[in-house]
């Protein structure tokens, strides 16, 4: 078995360096815009999560709860406990489907579209920040090398 690297010391040539890796850059670059929107959410005790399970069904309207799960790059079983907060909250509302129990159907309420209309100039403006500072033309390209990342690995909606 082969000791692990002390630390100071590089990889072996094997294992490609962290800091350079695709992973690694992703969810650097995640994090840095997600900074620009974490004030906001906490001023209003929303996590994260929960917001982008809020924003996916104002855009896409009311949804069975698989889709909206990948649509809001969540775990089914995370999603289950976001929606039972964001119910309590008043902000959706969950339903069996009458033709198969097993299926749920989520939806967003009027309490919850209008938190996300008093939010919403809060939120224009964080993206306006982010599209000042990388440039409108940019973040369509960056956009759209993701979109085909995702498709060249199987994982596109």
């Amino acid at each position: 078995m082969q000791e692990p690297p002390k630390h100071g010391t590089a990889p072996p040539e094997s294992a490609p360096r962290i800091s350079g890796t695709l992973p690694v850059a992703l969810l650097r670059a995640r994090e840095g815009v997600m900074d620009r929107f974490r004030p906001m959410l906490a001023a209003h005790d929303v996590t994260e999560p929960q917001w982008r399970v809020l924003r996916v069904l104002a855009e896409f309207g009311e949804t069975e709860a698989g889709p909206l799960a990948t649509r809001a790059g969540l775990l089914a079983p995370s999603l289950t406990r976001i929606m039972r907060r964001l119910e309590a909250r008043g902000f959706l509302h969950t339903r069996r489907e009458a033709e198969d129990r097993r299926r749920r159907i989520v939806s967003l309420t009027a309490e919850g579209q209008s938190f996300l209309d008093r939010l919403a100039p809060q939120n224009a403006r964080i993206l306006a920040e982010i599209e000042e500072a990388v440039g409108r033309e940019r973040i369509g390209t960056l956009l759209d090398e993701i979109e085909d990342l995702l498709a060249a690995l199987g994982a596109a909606e």
